[in-house]
């Protein structure tokens, strides 16, 4: 029997052919992942082109907008236009220059009529072919048209001369020519070609390809199923993506049309593939080449790894490359699985590598800090001047609690399109945290910067409707400016911040960054760190100022006020130190202290036989809480207190932000029997009729209106009206800031209940408060 019919050529032969067909489909499954990878991928190429051309047509429309509004201003040229003489207009145009250079500009009469061109074509007294088109633009309140003149693609921007007789109306046409397309495919990476049709009839082709290409893209652009969606085309060899847009945007369906076409070239993209394509070819000769030997021996082993490696493809065609091929052989089937690892992992490092490069908030779109970092520090090195405004929502949490994330979202998606309407080409909108925006204004003075802050203030902050309630955004926008204020891009963002924490903290909305100010933010840095642990330092301490009782003339009741001795920096003033405790959370450590303090002070004075009533001031954050009342009524018992010693004061403007909140605990608080004043009143937004709901008995008049008060002021009506109309409530008043004699005895004649101030006594600590408590009552 021969050799080649034994069953050992036979099962050879069968297993042979069964693994040269295994490879083949593997192959081929990895030719047809490999080439829908690809399509893939220049799909989405396409797809982002797209989205750079059609952003790329925009921001040409607006910079020809600038130039037209620009032109419209210029003095010369109005007198020229308001004239007709289009030998005047022209030569007014070629005076001004700047921002016209590159179009054809035509200016339009009343009806349409050309009275100044260009662009030969379009001759003089003759009716503009798209006036109708410009006419429902303006209305429509759109800033560009597209459309064809003499058979090539215009851009169209408009804008008006107003007269008290006429209106004319300035219109500038850029082409779109082959420089324009060349253009375009240097930022989009992508071949674009322009057509314009008219009753299927082609006009001038301009295009980034070659002229054998023409004819192919001018039949694709004439054939309207290709506008639905991208479709693949072959031509001369060379295969491609392809896109097509129809640009012109007028109403008239007789009008010509202006076509783009974007082309995605897949070649260049497959031969990256072409080494991997060979190499999986000889591996797979070499293992025929193997198996033939020893037919036999791999009949029972065959199996498994060619399964293995079939799943592989499946995997990689459905587009999953994260699971790798594992077969533990030395043999071709194990450098196959190596090739195809290696192939997957390629093209998951390319997919991980566009993921990476996202540089961009994905709520917003807007540019986020690293893209901002990445061209500030470009405009450094160029040594461009920039100017930095670092803008931020105030009130972002409180609008957060209010709306929940959804309305937050629409809010910033909202607050990122009015920047991004705003800023101007060249500069950048970015978000940088959740309420933080930053905005690089490139060759802009100071000036021109702070009129940027003015219209982002006067925009962001115009009610914003969500979910059916109005809301108003709190904006406050730090200035910095390279290279006055820093050298780095670091540097300069920091000083940003710190120009807009200052403009939150002081009257107004704007700051500009002041030289040393980096002092003065480490200084707050500093009280901010060393404030947690001043209680515990010892470094704080209360003062008590009395309060008269103007109806029987003695002094039962004081306010302890808040002192802080840093070892630094010496006394600290409540009003710097109180807002950092607010913004850092630290208030209701600082409130639990003074009510402690306060009522170890009183229980010392009861022993000593000086009964009286304490004031003590409570913040909105104590407000927040459910558990003030509990840790209270603890402290009660600890020091043996009665609850009619305490007087707790909170500010009509924190009652007032959040009054269901607010009702709640005081009516907690007042349940334990301490007595609640309204402090500040007359500086908020409250009104008696609302302070009804509440659970007070006590209304203090702001200093404001007492300091100066005098019988014939304006503040003196006011006083006088709240004391009655407080007493109608069956609330007491406290009159603080009583500096004269005088504001004392009007307010004894209208019958305020207490007053308090430096008249009567300065704030003192508690020696020389009881001191002086005994000295008063002893001459009295």
């Amino acid at each position: 029997m021969k050799w080649r019919h034994t069953f050992q050529v036979r099962i050879t032969g069968v297993l042979a052919l069964l693994l040269l067909i295994v490879i083949g489909v593997v192959y081929f499954a990895v030719k047809a992942a490999t080439n829908h990878a690809v399509e893939n991928q220049a799909q989405v190429q396409l797809q982002t082109g797209a989205r750079v051309f059609e952003r790329l047509l925009e921001l040409r429309g607006r910079r020809l907008l600038y130039g037209v509004d620009w032109l419209v201003v210029d003095s010369q040229f109005r007198e020229a236009v308001i004239s007709g003489d289009s030998q005047a207009i022209l030569e007014a145009l070629r005076q001004h220059g700047t921002g016209t250079r590159g179009s054809e500009l035509f200016v339009l009469g009343v009806e349409g009529t050309v009275i100044a061109s260009t662009l030969g074509a379009i001759a003089e007294r003759e009716h503009f072919p798209y006036d109708r088109a410009l006419r429902t633009a303006l209305r429509q309140n759109k800033s560009m048209l597209i459309v064809a003149l003499k058979g090539q693609p215009y851009l169209l921007v408009q804008g008006q001369v107003l007269t008290p007789m006429h209106m004319n109306r300035v219109v500038m046409a850029f082409r779109m020519d082959d420089l324009f397309a060349s253009e375009l495919r240097s930022m989009s990476n992508l071949e674009v070609s322009f057509l314009t049709l008219q009753d299927g009839r082609a006009g001038e082709l301009f295009s980034t390809q070659p002229d054998i290409f023409w004819a192919t893209i001018i039949t694709t652009l004439r054939n309207s199923s290709w506008r639905a969606l991208p479709q693949l085309s072959d031509a001369h060899g060379k295969r491609f993506l392809n896109q097509a847009l129809q640009l012109a945007n007028t109403d008239d369906p007789d009008d010509p049309k202006v076509l783009a076409l974007l082309q995605s070239p897949l070649d260049h993209a497959l031969q990256a593939f072409a080494p991997l394509d060979r190499e999986f070819l000889a591996i797979a000769l070499a293992a025929l080449v193997v198996s033939l030997a020893g037919a036999l021996f791999m009949a029972r082993r065959v199996s498994r790894p060619l399964n293995v490696l079939a799943d592989a493809a499946q995997r990689i065609g459905a587009g999953n490359y994260q699971v790798p091929v594992v077969l533990k052989r030395t043999d071709e089937f194990g450098l196959l699985a190596e090739a195809i690892n290696a192939m997957q992992s390629g093209i998951a490092s390319r997919e991980l590598q566009l993921a990476h490069n996202a540089l961009h908030d994905p709520l917003t779109g807007l540019p986020n800090r690293a893209l901002a970092m990445e061209r500030l520090s470009n405009a450094i090195g160029a040594g461009r001047k920039v100017v930095l405004l670092y803008l931020g929502i105030e009130d972002y949490r409180a609008i957060n609690e209010g709306l929940g994330p959804e309305g937050v979202e629409q809010m910033m998606r909202e607050v990122s399109r009015r920047l991004s309407e705003t800023v101007s080409t060249g500069d950048t909108a970015a978000r940088i945290t959740a309420n933080e925006f930053l905005l690089l204004l490139e060759n802009t003075e100071i000036d021109g910067a702070v009129a940027m802050a003015d219209r982002l203030h006067t925009l962001l902050s115009r009610p914003q409707t969500i979910h059916g309630d109005e809301v108003q955004r709190q904006v406050c926008i730090g200035v910095a400016v390279y290279p006055t204020d820093g050298q780095s891009a670091e540097e300069l963002i920091s000083r940003a911040a710190i120009a807009r924490h200052d403009a939150a903290a002081q009257p107004g909305y704007l700051q500009i960054y002041q030289q040393d100010r980096d002092l003065a933010h480490q200084r707050q840095v500093g009280l901010i760190r060393d404030l947690r642990r001043a209680a515990a330092e010892g470094e704080l301490f209360l003062l008590y100022q009395p309060k008269l009782d103007l109806r029987h003339g003695h002094v039962h009741q004081a306010e302890a006020l808040l002192r802080w001795q840093h070892p630094e920096f010496g006394m600290v003033s409540p009003a710097e130190f109180i807002p950092l405790a607010e913004r850092t959370g630290s208030m209701n450590s600082l409130t639990l202290w003074v009510i402690e303090e306060g009522m170890r002070q009183l229980a010392e004075w009861n022993m000593r036989g000086l009964h009286l009533q304490l004031s003590l001031n409570i913040s909105v954050d104590d407000l927040h809480g459910h558990d003030l009342a509990a840790r209270v009524s603890v402290l009660l018992q600890r020091y043996r207190l009665s609850a009619e010693q305490l007087i707790f004061e909170i500010t009509e403007s924190a009652i007032m932000r959040h009054p269901e909140q607010a009702l709640e605990v005081l009516q907690s608080l007042r349940d334990c029997g301490i007595s609640l004043s309204v402090d500040d009143f007359g500086t908020g937004y409250s009104s008696l009729a609302q302070l009804q709901r509440l659970p007070v008995q006590e209304l203090k008049i702001d200093q404001s209106f007492i300091r100066n008060l005098d019988e014939t002021s304006g503040d003196a009506v006011i006083v006088r009206s709240t004391i009655e109309m407080s007493h109608n409530l069956g609330l007491k008043v406290v009159a603080e800031g009583v500096e004269q004699e005088r504001s004392l005895r009007l307010l004894e004649r209208w019958h305020c209940d207490t007053a308090q101030g430096y008249l009567i006594s300065r704030p003192l600590s508690a020696a020389a408060f009881e001191a002086w408590l005994l000295k008063s009552r002893i001459s009295s």
